[in-house]
């Protein structure tokens, strides 16, 4: 059987997603924060910690990607590369070493949360958008001035929005999602009862990197309860600062960190 993912058949042809690497380009919008970094401390399973700086800074990052194999033939069938995420991301610690934890994140397509299972990212479905820039007519250009709505929601209801007004280009569009990933990988077992079949933590981040101009600016944030969700219980306490950033990524695996007792 063919196919780096479900479904696997003879051609390999129906895999919902290729085999890595993978690569993106996208439109970043972050609001950084402080929270109650006990809240984070919730979001931190065995064997990670808080970080030792800044333990309650939190990143809400909304991305507007276009994503492709090595083929790049989604590229040419646009269904198939563009899709809208946003998450949220904290720092921890493991073994002395800081990392970046993607602790929720929302997607619009299928072939993204496949992705997700495979890096460890906890994916689920709704429904995201964000201001696009462009040089012609009423849209954004970046440049001191603009102004950019974002929005997420899941379920019917409406979970963040935020609205970033560029002040200054900046030399970085943030610091909370600046390290390696540490994330979990579990698959419950099959019986009544049982612990995790598979269980570890695994480091992963960007194979290749490159970036436009960072731009930074004043930013509005508000969270919104919601019956499946708890993105609300990480409260905006300080705003620490809104960006802005055009990038282009690959992804091409990770490595594991530990191999975990079943839960």
């Amino acid at each position: 059987m063919a196919g780096f993912f479900y479904p696997r058949t003879a051609s390999g042809q129906a895999s919902l997603i290729p085999s890595p690497p993978w690569f993106y380009s996208g439109d970043l919008l972050t609001v950084e924060y402080r929270t109650d970094p006990a809240r984070v401390a919730e979001l931190l399973p065995e064997p990670l910690t808080l970080a030792d700086e800044d333990p309650g800074a939190v990143a809400l990052i909304w991305a507007d990607w276009q994503s492709c194999s090595t083929s790049r033939e989604e590229l040419l069938d646009p269904v198939r590369s563009q899709y809208k995420e946003a998450f949220v991301v904290v720092r921890c610690a493991f073994e002395g070493r800081t990392y970046s934890r993607c602790v929720y994140i929302w997607v619009d397509k299928d072939f993204a949360i496949a992705r997700g299972i495979h890096q460890g990212y906890p994916k689920k479905l709704g429904s995201i958008w964000q201001t696009r820039p462009h040089p012609f007519g009423p849209a954004p250009q970046l440049r001191p001035g603009a102004r950019f709505g974002a929005t997420l929601a899941a379920g019917d209801r409406r979970l963040a929005e935020a609205v970033l007004t560029l002040t200054a280009e900046s030399p970085t569009n943030g610091f909370v999602n600046g390290h390696p990933m540490a994330h979990h990988r579990v698959l419950p077992g099959i019986g009544r009862g049982e612990g995790d079949a598979h269980a570890e933590l695994i480091e992963s981040g960007a194979s290749a990197f490159e970036g436009g101009q960072a731009w930074r600016g004043d930013v509005e944030l508000r969270l919104f309860e919601a019956p499946t969700e708890e993105l609300a219980r990480l409260e905006v306490h300080e705003i620490i600062g809104g960006y802005y950033r055009q990038v282009g990524v690959t992804w091409d695996g990770g490595r594991r960190l530990a191999e975990l007792p079943s839960v």
